[in-house]
């Protein structure tokens, strides 16, 4: 489903790190995310897209 709402434990679990490093990469705006109600929420899509460009940032950084 393209448009999943995850919690920070199943982003967590999905990017396979730690509770605290998702809240961390969250609240430093570096994993896209929203709150709601001051719980942390993130769409699936905008995770996958967040992966992505990371990905490629860092093979273009190493210059392949």
């Amino acid at each position: 489903m393209a448009d999943e709402i995850m919690t920070i434990d199943e982003v967590a679990d999905y990017l396979r790190i730690n509770k605290k490093t998702a809240y961390r990469l969250a609240g430093d705006e570096k994993l896209p995310g929203f709150k709601v109600g001051g719980a942390w929420r993130f769409r699936r899509a905008e995770i996958e897209t967040w992966i992505d460009e990371d990905a490629r940032a860092k093979k273009k950084k190493r210059g392949r």
